[in-house]
This record gives structure tokens, C-alpha cells and sequence, in this order.
């Protein structure tokens, strides 16, 4: 493929980065959700608990179908089930049908995330490109996030006049952006991919198998606890803010640093990931992450509590396509099945909030952001202990 028409064929492949970016808006719609129906901090946590598991369930079953489906294929049936779960609050609102929606949102978006990332290998002209490509890919979604607020405030104001209990109108904005999406990719002719026939007859059981290997499992656990960093810190962000400083109105602003950062974060590291060894960048940036929740745990002032929302962002906005591109690069004869079980990691973003709203219950913000340090620290420990095959190209530990 010339490298001309790689680019036109991969532009509807990143605008898909965008909608695998609506499920960050579970941080902010949490916080309507709470006063809309009156719940507490952990029934709250449960909320992005209902995006997220359905990464745990779906990874790997949807690794194996796409062998048979194609990626491409696979791509635009979890966009029409994002779809079909933006119009459902639209026919009936309550309690049931958002956490519904939420759900189906989740599944679109497991389904998406197993299937896109492999995809954009379709497109790339150098399979060294991978992790830039898949960096950039991360932009889209981090600018994705960042625009997610603005759109629920919007449709509060524009669609719903004001009253936030109509914040769910942003659903259907969605749905719609996600219709736009689909119908770009249909139109767009993307090769093929060739699946090995180990891959084509793959089963669960021998899936999961690949977490024998060390390494695999290593990242598998790291790809599991950058999700629970990034959910978790967008989940507390807002609430920082409201229980420190009394923030209500405002309290936007905190997520909204948090994903300015991550663009930010993801922009650098595309440009410096060609230059960089991609571990030690890792290190680099794991341990500068640790420290700016160290300062968020531990100070009381407005703006250095802004700054390290926003440094959490920062540094940890690469993270995820370092993991997930050396897993694929480990083992590049398995991409669909090691992209099934990547993306199963996500269910990371499920597990951590319930947690952290536990802890919150009964130690306040500080126990919820010692359960975020936690997981911070084991990626540290990702970062300095995986030692990488010579077999990847350009990447030493």
C-alpha cells in the first residue's frame, strides 16, 4: 500500500479512537448520576464498573470471533451496539435503563477496543510505526475524553435548558457521532488481514494458555492496572475538589485538566517514542506519575492539587500503548488472540472504582488515592521487572 493512500485508508480508523473515547464519560456522568438518584460513593462506583466489566467478559471471545468476522467487520458491529444503547434512555429513563445503557456502551466499547487496535495495523505501511500509530490512536481517544464533558454540559444546556437531569441527552449526540464513524469506515476499502490457522481454531482455554508466559502475564497485569489508574482518576478527580475545596459547579474542571493533560501527555509521546527507547520512557514516566499522586495524597492547596490531576494524565497517557504494543510485537503470529487478551485487562477500569469508592467509604479521598498509588506502584514494577525479547525491534530494557 503507498504510503499516500495508507494515510487516507487509516483517517477512519483514528476517527474510531474517538468513539472508544465516550467511555470516559462515566467519570463526570457519575457525578449526575449520584444527584439524579441520590446513591453513595460506592453504589456510584459502580457506575463505571458497568462500562468496564464487559471488557473481563468479552476480550478474549471477541479476540477469537474477529478471526472469523474480520477486524473491519468487527469494528462496525460494536459501533451499532454503542449506537443501540445511546437511543435506549431516549425511550425510557430510570435507574435500569442508564445503567443499560451504560452497559451496552461497554460492550460496543470492549468489542471496539479488541478489534480497532489490530486493525490499524491493517493500514501501517512499517510495523515499526505501531506504537506511534497506536500513541496517536490514543490521542484521538484522549481528545475524545476531553470533549466528553463539554458535550454532556452542552447537551444539559442546549437540549435539556439547563436542567441536569436531563444530562442523559448526550446519549443520542453520541449515538450519532458513532453513526458518522461506522458510515466512513464502510466506504472505506481496508485490506484484509490473514489470520494463521492456530489463530483461526483458537479457543478460550488456549488464549488464556498465553498468560503462562511470563512476560505476557506481566503485561496482561499491566494493561489491568494502567486502566485502573486512568478510570479511578478521572472517577476522583471531580471529587477532590468537591470534598477538599467545596467545588460544586466547578468541580468539571478537574477531569477536564486531567484529559487536557493526557492530549497533551499522548502528543509528546508520539514524537519522542520515536527517538526514545519505549521502556525507558515507561520508566520515566511511572515514576514521575508516583510522585504526583504522593503530592495529591498529601497537600491541601487548590492548584497543586489541580496540577498533579493533571500530571497523572501526563505521565500515564503513553503508558497503555507501550504495554499493548509490546504484547503484540512478542507475539505477532497471535495478534488477534493477544489483542483479545489485552483488552481483557480493561476490565481493570471495573474492578479499581468499586474499590476506591469502598475506600473512600471508610478513609476518605486520601484511601481512594492510596488505592490508585497501589496500582501505580505495580506498574513500576511492570516498568523495571518485564525483560523484552531481542525479537522486538528497537526496544531494550
Amino acid at each position: 500500500m503507498k504510503k499516500e493512500n495508507s494515510l487516507l485508508v487509516a483517517l477512519p480508523v483514528l476517527f474510531g479512537f474517538f468513539v472508544m473515547g465516550f467511555c470516559d464519560i462515566v467519570g463526570r456522568a457519575s457525578d449526575y448520576v449520584q444527584q439524579a438518584f441520590g446513591w453513595s460513593h460506592a453504589m456510584t462506583g459502580l457506575v463505571p464498573s458497568m462500562v468496564f466489566i464487559w471488557f473481563l467478559v468479552l476480550g478474549i471471545p471477541a479476540g477469537i470471533k474477529m478471526n472469523r468476522w474480520g477486524r473491519k467487520n468487527t469494528v462496525l458491529l460494536s459501533m451499532g451496539i454503542t449506537i443501540a444503547g445511546m437511543l435506549l434512555p431516549l425511550l425510557l429513563y430510570n435507574a435500569v435503563t442508564c445503567m443499560v445503557a451504560f452497559a451496552l456502551l461497554g460492550i460496543g466499547n470492549a468489542i471496539l477496543q479488541v478489534s480497532l487496535n489490530p486493525l490499524l495495523k491493517n493500514v501501517l505501511v512499517s510495523e515499526r510505526l505501531l506504537t506511534s500509530s497506536l500513541t496517536a490512536g490514543q490521542v484521538v481517544k484522549a481528545l475524545s475524553s476531553f470533549a466528553g464533558p463539554y458535550i454532556l454540559l452542552s447537551c444539559v444546556e442546549l437540549l435539556g435548558h439547563g436542567d441536569v437531569a436531563k444530562w442523559y441527552y448526550c446519549f443520542p449526540v453520541l449515538g450519532a457521532i458513532t453513526l458518522l464513524s461506522a458510515l466512513w469506515l464502510v466506504v472505506t476499502p481496508v485490506p484484509r488481514e490473514t489470520s494463521e490457522a492456530s489463530e483461526r481454531g483458537a479457543s478460550v482455554m488456549e488464549t488464556l494458555a498465553l498468560l503462562k508466559d511470563k512476560t505476557i502475564l506481566l503485561l496482561f497485569l499491566g494493561i489491568f492496572f494502567v486502566v485502573g489508574v486512568d478510570v479511578a482518576t478521572n472517577f476522583i478527580s471531580s471529587k477532590v475538589m468537591i470534598t477538599r475545596f467545596g467545588w460544586e459547579d466547578a468541580a468539571g474542571i478537574a477531569p477536564q485538566i486531567y484529559f487536557t493533560s493526557r492530549v497533551a501527555g499522548a502528543l509528546l509521546g508520539v514524537f519522542l517514542m520515536t527517538r526514545v527507547a519505549e521502556m525507558r520512557y515507561f520508566k520515566w514516566n511511572i515514576l514521575a506519575a508516583i510522585v504526583a499522586l504522593f503530592v495529591l495524597a498529601f497537600t491541601r492547596d487548590e492548584t497543586i492539587n489541580l496540577v498533579s490531576i493533571g500530571a497523572i494524565g501526563f505521565f500515564c497517557s503513553c503508558i497503555f500503548s507501550i504495554i499493548y504494543s509490546m504484547a503484540v510485537q512478542a507475539r505477532p503470529e497471535k495478534t488477534n488472540r493477544i489483542s483479545g487478551l489485552m483488552i481483557t485487562a480493561i476490565a481493570g477500569g471495573a474492578v479499581v472504582p468499586p474499590v476506591l469508592g469502598l475506600a473512600m467509604e471508610s478513609a476518605g479521598i486520601e484511601g481512594g488515592i492510596l488505592v490508585i498509588l497501589l496500582c501505580a506502584c505495580y506498574l513500576a514494577y511492570c516498568a523495571f521487572g518485564v525483560k523484552i525479547q531481542k525479537t522486538i525491534d528497537h526496544v531494550r530494557v
